[in-house]
């Protein structure tokens, strides 16, 4: 669930396959649930629902996972999940923004707080790290589904800011509060997306390298381990 930054491919690669899968499925399965009762069970209806779905199917999740959780939604109305975001430094003076979804604020202010602190960094107040970036909409296509000229084409008509083509995806950015209208164009052409979030990009990355890299993707996996976290942003550039 790890956001921006190279943490993501990174985390992926190194697998933990089961472990990680159930992991992943729990978190993905908690923001469907929490999506579906705070708006309409109708993903065409909910924009924050359509895009944990998509987000789901796109990590392999059964579809019986998925109505699960929707489900639940209409159940579990005695937990009250809050979205919470924590900002700090992390080994090296990384800034790192994460984002948490939590029935319990003091267990999970307690939680990120020791992993801070045991990697060496220091949690901050709100604002503290966000200074270091900007707040996008952010979707994501994989490069089977289109050309990198029609993409760029795509994304200009579709009112995007930005399209940079990675290793195997097609990263489009554009104004977080027009998400949903880029969208809404891009889906005339283009029926599977990976995921379509809105995210901390980096203004710019600090280069980590060796044993330095090794200690960040340490802290950073401690941090995803916590069942309250949902994503995690920084601005380390790990490389491959």
């Amino acid at each position: 669930m790890a956001g921006h930054s190279h943490w993501a491919g990174i985390k992926h690669k190194k697998g933990k396959a089961d472990k990680q899968r159930s992991k992943i499925f729990s978190k993905l399965s908690k923001e469907i649930t929490v999506a579906a009762k705070l708006g309409d069970k109708d993903p065409a209806m909910n924009p924050r629902l359509r895009s944990a779905i998509q987000a789901a199917r796109s990590a392999n999740m059964p579809k019986d996972n998925i109505e699960r959780a929707i489900d639940k939604s209409s159940v579990n109305t005695a937990s009250n999940f809050e979205d919470l975001r924590y900002e700090g430094f992390g080994p090296e003076r990384v800034a790192v923004i994460v984002e948490t979804l939590t029935d319990n604020k003091n267990r999970t202010a307690s939680n990120i707080r020791t992993i801070f602190q045991k990697a060496g960094g220091s949690l901050g107040t709100q604002g503290s790290a966000s200074h270091n970036f900007n707040q996008m909409g952010v979707i994501k296509i994989d490069k089977k589904e289109i050309s990198e000229e029609e993409i760029l084409e795509l994304a200009i008509e579709a009112g995007a800011d930005e399209c940079i083509t990675k290793e195997n995806v097609h990263e489009i950015q554009c104004p977080m509060n027009e998400i949903y209208n880029v969208k809404k164009n891009l889906e005339k052409k283009i029926m599977n997306f990976i995921s379509t979030e809105i995210e901390w990009v980096p203004l710019n990355n600090v280069k980590v390298v060796g044993e330095q890299k090794e200690k960040l993707i340490e802290f950073f996996e401690a941090l995803d381990d916590d069942d309250d976290v949902q994503n995690i942003f920084s601005n380390a550039d790990l490389g491959e």
